[in-house]
């Protein structure tokens, strides 16, 4: 189908800018969820006649539906995948297979309130009075960052909660001296909260001095012609450039989306044709699936006003005729 007036014109003021695009069919449900470096190259491709021949059957079928789109501009790359990945998991769109199940992107969480606080990695941000850091797109820079945090303050990178001098004597960190082994006494607790808040500090951005350190050990390590230390210098300030860029806190959209193009008129007219006293009030639609008789379920879905009322969606296990 070719795209109407409304999507040319608006592909046509798309600016080449990174963010996030949003397909809808001609209900102005979410059926697609897409990131792009530049929305005017990335959006403008779907509408090219000239690519038609390539399409698998699935884009077919996407593009065949798409009958108008929003998009949402970002500053960088890493804020397309996260926010791309949020309103993934909030529409859940039927074209959609990344983000849909429970994956999340990784947090950095530490609690100031434990006996020797750690850094840890979550993918869930709870109410229990820590503190988080991110989320992060890439999860990679991210533990390579938080290795070098570890090594920078002298921070545990133990797992026990609350380690003992048993754990010390297993302790690689320790015996490398890369932890000043509060679990022995070396350092007193407030001496460790001093590192641990100077870590978050660094988490929070404050890493110029890192980055100046880095930089100049890489052009040192180049000058002396030892290039593999170089690339692994180049590699690690590239990380931490990546794990403390500042990115945006993507709030929740306030999509009013529309399920008919006029769900009134739509319900008076199914009235008319089913001959009731009044436009029905309430709707539910099953489905019933197996495998080859056996492992029978059904599914039901309900609207309301001709609006999808999903508190009241339903599965059922069928056990009997």
């Amino acid at each position: 189908m070719p795209a109407n007036k409304n999507i040319r014109k608006k592909v046509g003021e798309l600016p080449h800018k990174p963010g996030v695009y949003l397909m809808k069919d001609r209900f102005g449900t979410v059926i697609y969820v897409g990131k792009a470096r530049s929305l005017r190259k990335r959006v403008s491709q779907y509408f090219h006649p000239s690519r038609r021949h390539g399409w698998d059957l699935k884009l077919a079928a996407l593009i065949e539906a798409i009958q108008d789109f929003d998009t949402h501009v970002v500053r960088s790359d890493a804020e397309a995948v996260l926010l791309e990945g949020k309103l993934i998991k909030e529409f859940k769109p039927r074209y959609n297979v990344s983000f849909r199940d429970d994956k999340r992107f990784l947090l950095l969480k530490i609690n100031l309130n434990d006996s020797i606080p750690r850094f840890t990695l979550t993918r869930i941000r709870q109410d229990d009075g820590a503190r988080y850091f991110g989320p992060y797109a890439s999860s990679g820079a991210l533990r390579r960052t938080l290795s070098l945090a570890r090594r920078k303050f002298n921070l545990r990178g133990c797992r026990p909660l609350n380690p003992t001098r048993h754990d010390y004597k297993h302790c690689l960190h320790a015996h490398l001296k890369d932890c000043t082994a509060p679990c022995i006494g070396n350092v007193t607790r407030e001496q460790y909260l001093l590192q641990v808040n100077a870590a978050c500090d660094f988490l929070d951005g404050q890493t110029e001095e890192m980055k100046d350190q880095l930089e100049a050990d890489m052009k040192k390590a180049a000058e002396r012609l030892d290039f593999e230390k170089a690339a692994e210098l180049r590699d690690l300030l590239e990380d931490l450039k990546k794990t403390t860029k500042k990115t945006k806190s993507f709030e929740r959209i306030p999509y009013k989306l529309p399920v008919a193009l006029d769900p009134d008129k739509d319900l008076l007219e199914l009235g008319k044709a089913l001959k009731l006293d009044a436009p029905p009030e309430r709707i539910e639609g099953y489905d019933i699936s197996n495998i080859s008789g056996t492992l029978a379920v059904s599914s039901m879905v309900s609207f309301r006003n001709g609006r999808p009322d999903r508190q009241s969606y339903r599965r059922f296990r069928i056990k009997t005729v």
